[in-house]
């Protein structure tokens, strides 16, 4: 098999489910590694190192959560989570341990091969070296660290997921641009849907709590309401 092809690790116990996603996937040139448990899952993932996961959450093992927490120790590696559940709290707590994306069943092929490419590629932007180069980005008492994937303010570590990094590396990227919320929308996860931008509040809301920010407080995000949201300029007070 080619060794330039994205390798996809695919996490499902349905065996039907599991057998159309290795048929789809492989027949639009990807290459596939399947695990239907979380714990071969772990083994899959350390010995491949696969470019991304699709993930189920009802595993016979342990819920699929357990291995996001777990990857997310050590790898930004992308993570879609396809699963039945279908309730905001499911998703957030998905998105909240580390996932990229969420995916429902029963699912559409072409909107789901659209996710997996945009999720690497995006995915491919944001840890390529042309980018982490860059190093640090600064402003007032914050520090984004792109290359530890971590982000201090007044030299003492935020816990942020990589879903919230990601949004914190993009907005960083425009520091005093108004960004839209379709526009974050798309560099995170590549694809708008109808609760795309209640998925991008909750996290932005999640940001801004860690970083002491009280509601109506813009120290260092800026909520253009109906617009987007923008990191303020080193110099703006």
């Amino acid at each position: 098999m080619a060794s330039n092809k994205y390798k996809i690790l695919v996490v499902e116990d349905d065996e039907k489910i599991s057998s159309f996603l290795n048929a789809l996937l492989e027949a639009n040139d990807y290459q596939v590694v399947l695990a239907e448990t979380c714990g071969l899952a772990k083994m899959m993932f350390n010995s491949h190192q696969p470019d991304l996961v699709v993930l189920d959450l009802g595993l016979p093992d342990e819920d699929g959560t357990v291995f996001v927490r777990d990857i997310r120790e050590h790898s930004a590696v992308p993570i879609i989570v396809l699963s039945a559940r279908n309730s905001e709290e499911d998703k957030v707590e998905a998105l909240d341990y580390g996932a990229n994306d969420y995916v429902t069943k029963p699912f559409g092929s072409a909107e789901f091969l659209a996710r997996v490419r945009s999720m690497l590629r995006n995915t491919r932007h944001l840890l390529s070296e042309d980018f982490m180069v860059r190093g640090k980005f600064v402003l007032d008492e914050m520090v984004i660290d792109f290359e530890t994937r971590k982000l201090y303010l007044n030299d003492v570590e935020i816990k942020l997921t990589q879903t919230e990094f990601n949004i914190m590396t993009v907005l960083s990227e425009h520091c005093g641009k108004v960004l839209t919320y379709a526009a974050i929308v798309n560099a995170i996860w590549g694809y708008p849907d109808a609760g795309s931008i209640k998925k991008l509040q909750v996290n932005m809301a999640n940001i801004r709590k860690k970083l002491g920010m009280k509601p109506g407080e813009d120290s260092y995000i800026v909520n253009e309401l109906g617009v987007g949201y923008r990191l303020k300029e080193r110099t703006e007070k």
